[in-house]
């Protein structure tokens, strides 16, 4: 037999044992991911659909019906498959990192999207405010003053101001449309002009030059605000960079040095010593977060 033909016979075995491999591990972790999701009873189960309901519920709040945490979950699951098979066969090094990122990425984007659309609504608060209280010097009535509003501002405020609305119609109070409102948004400055709104409506007087004084309070607060964001943004800039600093130096330690932390990993001790440090690393991170957190 000829040389060529040996090797090429070799190279046929070398790819055929490859992808029976890949196929057989990709077959054995869809087998026990279908096993874990299939008991409806099991840990597994329940935490998904505990996720899903988190998913949904973040969604409905920011007015987003599409794509479904079902969507969201269903995609996550197929990535995280393939990526896991791919990271077997080929030895992605800190494949866990790439595990966390899909597992952890759909929520962190979704509550990102979450906190940007709550500081555009705090932005237009004081607006809202004002231009309630002008429409009120023309109707009487704050449920028609809403729907006069409603034209007048921006999206994302008008969506909630339109889910108000519409509560109204089918038959909810103002005051419990408002209080519904309010607890969707989460936030302090809704809280003050919303309540400002109930009490000057459950007290009497000049309810448009509360409003306005209400609005020229927000007003001032933002500003305040900003200028606290502008003289720690230095601070917050430092603890990210020494917060993530540790892990780097990790990583490039390992790199240069191979095997230069296997000490921490070959017995019990270099366990607790990790882990120590992790909650040390940990806490001094919350306790610089919270020094950085400057209320008003």
């Amino acid at each position: 037999m000829s040389l060529p033909r040996i090797a090429h016979m070799s190279f046929s075995a070398t790819t055929f044992m490859k992808w029976g491999s890949l196929l057989i591990i990709g077959l054995a972790l869809f087998l026990g991911t279908w096993g874990a999701i299939s008991d409806a009873a099991g840990p597994v189960s329940r935490w998904i659909l505990r996720y899903v309901s988190y998913l949904d519920r973040r969604l409905r709040l920011m007015f987003i019906f599409k794509p479904t945490g079902k969507v969201i979950v269903s995609a996550q699951a197929a990535v995280l498959f393939l990526y896991i098979t791919i990271a077997v066969l080929f030895g992605i090094p800190y494949w866990g990192v790439g595990v966390l990122l899909v597992l952890a990425g759909p929520a962190l984007y979704v509550e990102q999207e979450r906190r940007k659309r709550l500081e555009a609504i705090e932005f237009q608060v004081d607006n809202f405010v004002l231009a309630l209280a002008n429409a009120l010097k023309t109707t009487p009535s704050i449920g028609g003053a809403l729907n006069s509003v409603v034209s007048v501002v921006a999206e994302p405020i008008r969506s909630e101001i339109e889910m108000v609305t519409k509560e109204m119609k089918v038959g909810s109070t103002l005051d419990q449309a408002l209080l519904h409102m309010a607890a969707r948004i989460g936030s302090r400055s809704v809280d003050t002009a919303l309540s400002a709104v109930l009490i000057g409506r459950t007290v009497g007087g000049n309810l448009p030059r509360v409003l306005e004084t209400t609005a020229g309070s927000l007003r001032e607060m933002q500003r305040l605000e900003g200028v606290i964001r502008s003289k720690t943004a230095d601070g917050r800039m430092q603890l990210y960079v020494i917060g993530a600093m540790p892990a780097v130096l990790v990583v490039l330690m390992n790199v240069v040095w191979p095997g230069y932390f296997n000490p921490l990993t070959d017995n019990i001790i270099g366990y607790v010593i990790v882990v120590g440090v992790v909650i040390m690393w940990a806490s001094a991170i919350v306790v610089a977060r919270k020094v950085l957190a400057v209320d008003i």
